[in-house]
């Protein structure tokens, strides 16, 4: 079995305050893309053979090792996965795994198995990944509800600099805080074309801790990209282009200048 584990980017990230359990309460919108990871499962009698980096602590062998030990380990599985995305990045690959993880094994071995629950275990992202499309999403992520919106096209850069979320969140002040996110303006903007009014609160305190991201945010600014956020917890940033042309020609202008060396995602652009 071969599945896709796409990333994802969010269409407005806003941090409302910090809970009382130490996390902070956000409001997001989720959009997965057309591009990621590549997983190949396949059972076996028992127990789980994974060919990727780190071994049992990946996200996906724990995915593996969860539905399992759920499902009253009714075999074993193979699983061999395909890094595209890179890590630290802000674009769910460890989360996207995760839940392709889960969902395969439930066509595999199939069991009354509450995968949400299992999802929420793993990661906040997790769950989101089970649907995909687009999402509301609150509390740490976790609780969702599907949106509509028409495929966008959409240019992805990192400069290959991984930012674990820990260390984001760790850098986050009281000004970093703000108001929900305008769910409804945001997506009449990104239908009609035009600026849509969201942010990132995770930006101020990424650029705090690495300044040079500023410049990244504001090259694709300068490239005629709407748009312009930092997904998730960084490093990777995205635009909206009019057009699958204007997506091209974006990323063949990132190619040809000083980012060249950094290499762009998903063969530079995807589709929301």
């Amino acid at each position: 079995m071969e599945r896709l584990a796409v990333a994802k980017v969010n269409l407005g990230l806003s941090l409302l305050g910090r809970r009382p359990d130490g996390y902070h309460e956000l409001h997001t919108l989720f959009a997965s893309l057309s591009f990621g990871d590549r997983l190949f499962l396949e059972p076996i009698p028992e127990g789980i053979e994974f060919r990727g980096r780190y071994g049992k602590r990946n996200l996906a062998y724990r995915a593996a090792a969860a539905y399992l030990e759920a499902a009253g380990w009714p075999g074993g599985v193979r699983i061999v996965l395909e890094k595209a995305l890179p890590e630290g990045a802000g674009l769910g690959g460890g989360s996207s795994d995760a839940a392709q993880v889960l969902l395969g094994l439930k066509e595999l071995y199939p069991a009354e198995v509450d995968l949400s629950s299992l999802a929420l275990s793993l990661g906040a992202d997790v769950p989101f990944f089970l649907q995909g499309g687009v999402a509301e999403a609150r509390g740490v992520g976790e609780r969702l509800r599907p949106l509509s919106l028409s495929p966008l096209p959409v240019v992805v850069f990192s400069l290959g600099l991984r930012l674990p979320t820990p260390r984001v969140y760790g850098e986050v002040k009281p000004h970093d805080f703000g108001p929900e996110l305008p769910v409804s303006e945001i997506l009449e903007a990104l239908e009609k074309g035009k600026e849509p009014p969201y942010w990132n609160s995770l930006e101020g305190p990424a650029f705090r801790l690495h300044p040079e991201l500023k410049e990244v945010k504001a090259r694709l600014k300068a490239l005629g990209l709407r748009g312009v956020l930092m997904s998730g917890s960084g490093s990777a940033f995205f635009g909206l282009a009019e057009d699958e042309a204007q997506a091209k020609k974006a990323v063949g202008a990132l190619r040809h200048s000083g980012y060249a060396r950094h290499g762009i995602l998903g063969g530079g652009y995807g589709v929301i």
